[in-house]
C-alpha cells in the first residue's frame, strides 16, 4: 500500500470512528459495556495504524504486525457484540477459552498501545498492579498484604464488569471527552484559533508587555476549547512566542509564559480537559456546578501569571503592545465563533448533558460559519475536522480506558482505603501535612503520568482522606458509615479540585513537562530550564489547593467566595514581587520581607494561624495583609522616586 493510499485509508477510518461516536452519543442504541469496548477497540486499532512500534520504524509503510494488531484490536468489539449475551446466559463468571483469550488480548493491546503513545511508565504500572492482585500481594506483609485472586475471576471482572477498562472512566472517555475533543477539532478547523489570537491582541494592547498578555489571554481562551496544554502551546505558541521574542521578552520567559498559560487551559471552564468530566462522574456532582465553581480559581491563576508578565515588562522596559486593528472589525468578522460557544454554555447551564451540548454546538459551528463569506466550513473541512478529532483522541482515549485497569485493581484490592488511612495516620490528622503528602505524590506521579492519569490515580487514593480531614469528626463518622450528608458534597468537590490542580504540574515539572518541551522547541531554549521557569510562573497550582482546603473559596457562600477572591489578588501580586525581587526597581531585602509578610497575611485564614486572637483592632488577617502591602509598596515607591530624581539631577 502506497503512502498516499495509507493516508487515505486512515483518514476514512478516522472519519468513521467520529461518525460512530457522534451517532451513539446523540441517539444511543448500545449498552455502555459494548460502547466502551467499541471505543477502545476502534481507537486502539487506529493507534496501531498511526503509531509505529519504535522510533526507528518507517512512517511510510505499515508493518504486517501492526496491521495484525489493528485487526486484533478491532475484533475485541466484534466478540463483545456477538458473545456478551451468551456469556451471561451460560457462564456465571466461569470464563470460556475465547473469553479468556479476548480478556487477555484487551489487556495486552492496552499495554502495547500505551507503550507506543505514552512510554513505559503507565504500562509498567499496569503490569505491577495486575501482578499485585494475582500473586504479588501474597508475598507482602502488613497493611499491603493481599491474598490474591483467581485469574478467571480477575479476567471476568476486568472484561465483563464495570471494574475494569470498560468501566465508568471509559464511559467518560467515550462520551464527554470524545465529543469535546471533536468539538475542539471543528472549532479549530473553522478558524477560531486566529480569531482568538487577534481578539486577545486587541484586548491587551494597552497593557505593559502587551504581547505577553496576548499569549496569556489567547491561551486562556483556547483552553476553554481544547483543554489540552500541549495542544494550546503548539497552536497559540507558534504565533505568540515569536511575537514575544520580537517584543524583547527573554526567549525562556516567553516560552514559560506560553507553557504556564497553556497548562492553565486544563483548569479553565467550561471544558477543563478530561478531568472535569471524570470529576463529575466520580463525585456525582453536576458538571455545571463544577465549572461554575471553577471560574474564580481559574481567574486567579491567570491573574497571578499576568503579574509576572507585568514585572518582566518593567524590568526589561518592554512597552505596551501596539496594534492597528480594532476590536469591532475582528468581532464582526468572527462573531460567528461566539455562537457555538454561547450555545454550549447555555445548554450546559440549562441542564442538558455535556455530550448533547457538544453535539448541538458542533452543528452550530457549521451553521454559523455560513453567516460569513470567508470562513465557511466546506464539506472537506468538515471531514478533516472529524478525522482530526478521532486522531486527537487516540492517546487520551486509550489512556483513560487503560487507567481503568489500575483503578479496578485499587478498588478490588482495597488498597485505596488502606492508603487513605495511612495518609491520615502519617499526617497525624493534620490537613496541611496531608495536603503536603498528596502534593509530593502528585509531583512523583506527574513525572511519569499525563495529567488525567495522575489525577485519576491520585484522587482514588487520597480523596477519602482529604474529605475526612476537612469535615468535623461527627460528620466524617456519619459519612464513613455510609450516611448521606448534604454539606459534605462541597467538601468532596474541594478535595477533588485539590488533587486535580496538583495533577496539572505534570505539564510543568521536569524531567517530563511535555508542555514546557513544546514551548522550548518553539522558542529555541533549553527544555529543562524552561520547565523550571514555567513551574515558577505557575506556582499557583500549589497555592490554590491550600485555598480550597483552608478557605471558603469552594465550600462557602458566594459572598465568602468573592472575599477570598478579592484578597487573593494582591496576595498573588506579593508572591510575584517576592519571587522576582523587582517592582519599579530591584527590591531591598527589607522590602521583600515586608511583601512576604503581607502575602502570608493575605492568604491566611484565621483558623490556620489563629492570629485573630492577637489582634483586637483588626480581626481579619487579610485586612492586616492589605495594610502591610500598602506600607511595603509605599516604601518602595518613595525609594524609586528618590532614585529617579537623583538620576535626573
Amino acid at each position: 500500500m502506497s503512502r498516499k493510499s495509507l493516508s487515505k485509508f486512515i483518514f476514512i477510518y478516522a472519519i468513521f470512528i467520529a461518525v460512530f461516536h457522534f451517532y451513539i452519543n446523540i441517539w444511543g442504541g448500545i449498552s455502555n459495556l459494548r460502547f466502551n469496548a467499541a471505543h477502545f477497540s476502534l481507537l486502539a486499532s487506529l493507534g496501531f495504524l498511526t503509531f509505529r512500534a519504535s522510533k526507528h520504524s518507517s512512517e511510510d509503510i505499515i508493518p504486517i504486525y501492526d496491521i495484525f494488531l489493528a485487526l486484533l484490536a478491532s475484533s475485541i468489539v466484534i466478540y463483545m457484540v456477538l458473545f456478551e449475551d451468551s456469556f451471561y446466559a451460560v457462564a456465571h463468571s466461569n470464563m470460556r477459552p475465547m473469553d479468556i483469550f479476548y480478556s487477555v488480548v484487551t489487556i495486552l493491546t492496552a499495554i502495547e498501545i500505551l507503550r507506543r503513545t505514552t512510554g513505559l511508565i503507565i504500562p509498567t504500572m499496569i503490569v505491577i498492579a495486575i501482578s499485585y492482585l494475582l500473586f504479588l500481594g501474597k508475598y507482602l506483609d502488613g497493611v499491603f498484604a493481599f491474598g490474591g485472586m483467581n485469574i478467571d475471576r480477575f479476567l471476568y471482572r476486568m472484561f465483563y464488569t464495570g471494574e475494569g477498562p470498560f468501566g465508568p472512566i471509559a464511559t467518560i472517555s467515550a462520551t464527554y471527552v470524545f465529543m469535546f475533543i471533536l468539538f475542539s477539532a471543528f472549532l479549530m478547523k473553522s478558524g477560531a484559533g486566529d480569531f482568538i489570537v487577534e481578539l486577545a491582541s486587541v484586548a491587551t494592547s494597552r497593557f505593559k508587555g502587551g504581547t505577553g498578555h496576548v499569549a496569556l489571554f489567547s491561551s486562556a481562551l483556547m483552553g476553554t476549547i481544547s483543554g489540552s496544554a500541549v495542544a494550546n502551546v503548539v497552536s497559540t505558541g507558534s504565533i505568540t512566542i515569536p511575537m514575544m521574542k520580537k517584543a524583547k521578552f527573554q526567549p525562556m520567559f516567553a516560552a514559560s509564559i506560553e507553557t504556564s498559560a497553556s497548562t492553565g487551559g486544563q483548569i479553565m471552564p467550561p471544558i477543563m480537559g478530561a478531568g472535569a468530566f471524570i470529576m463529575a462522574q466520580m463525585t456525582q456532582i453536576a458538571y455545571s456546578t463544577i465549572i461554575v465553581l471553577s471560574i474564580l480559581p481559574a481567574m486567579l491563576y491567570f491573574i497571578s501569571i499576568s503579574f509576572y508578565i507585568h514585572i518582566h515588562a518593567k524590568k526589561y522596559n518592554i512597552p505596551a503592545g501596539k496594534t492597528d486593528k480594532k476590536a469591532w472589525p475582528i468581532i464582526r468578522e468572527g462573531f460567528h465563533f461566539l455562537i457555538p460557544l454561547s450555545i454550549l454554555v447555555i445548554l450546559l447551564i440549562y441542564g442538558f448533558t455535556p455530550t448533547y451540548a457538544a453535539g448541538i454546538s458542533m452543528i452550530a459551528i457549521i451553521a454559523a460559519s455560513y453567516l460569513t463569506k470567508t470562513k465557511r466550513m466546506s464539506f472537506k473541512l468538515i471531514l478533516e475536522a472529524m478525522a482530526q478529532g478521532s486522531q486527537n483522541m487516540v492517546v487520551t482515549g486509550t489512556l483513560l480506558v487503560s487507567i481503568g485497569i489500575i483503578v479496578g485493581v485499587i478498588n478490588i484490592s482495597g488498597i485505596g482505603i488502606t492508603l487513605s488511612q495511612l495518609i491520615i495516620e502519617w499526617s497525624n490528622n493534620n490537613l496541611f501535612i496531608a495536603l503536603m503528602l498528596v502534593s509530593a505524590a502528585a509531583i512523583v506521579l506527574g513525572m511519569g503520568l499525563p495529567t488525567t492519569a495522575a489525577y485519576v490515580v491520585l484522587v482514588v487514593l487520597s480523596a477519602p482522606a482529604l474529605v475526612g480531614l476537612m469535615l468535623d469528626p461527627a460528620t466524617a463518622a456519619l459519612l464513613s458509615a455510609g450516611v448521606s450528608v448534604p454539606k459534605a458534597t462541597m467538601y468532596l468537590l474541594s478535595a477533588h479540585l485539590m488533587v486535580f490542580w496538583l495533577a496539572q504540574v505534570s505539564n510543568l515539572t521536569p524531567p517530563v513537562c511535555l508542555a514546557a518541551f513544546a514551548g522550548a522547541a518553539i522558542a529555541g531554549t533549553p527544555p529543562m530550564k524552561t520547565g523550571f521557569k514555567a513551574l515558577n510562573l505557575g506556582k499557583a497550582f500549589y497555592i490554590m489547593p491550600l485555598l480550597f482546603a483552608f478557605s471558603p473559596l469552594i465550600t462557602g457562600t458566594w459572598p465568602e467566595k468573592f472575599e477570598v477572591f478579592i484578597f487573593a489578588i494582591p496576595g498573588f501580586l506579593g508572591i510575584a514581587a517576592v519571587s522576582e525581587g523587582f517592582w519599579d526597581m530591584k527590591m531591598t531585602i527589607f522590602e521583600r520581607a515586608l511583601f512576604a509578610i503581607a502575602t502570608v497575611l493575605l492568604f491566611s485564614q484565621d483558623h490556620i494561624f489563629h492570629l485573630n486572637s492577637y489582634f483586637d483592632l483588626v480581626q481579619d488577617t487579610s485586612i492586616l495583609g492589605i495594610i502591610v502591602m500598602i506600607f511595603a509598596m509605599s516604601i518602595h515607591k518613595m525609594r524609586y522616586k528618590k532614585f529617579v530624581l537623583q538620576k535626573v539631577a
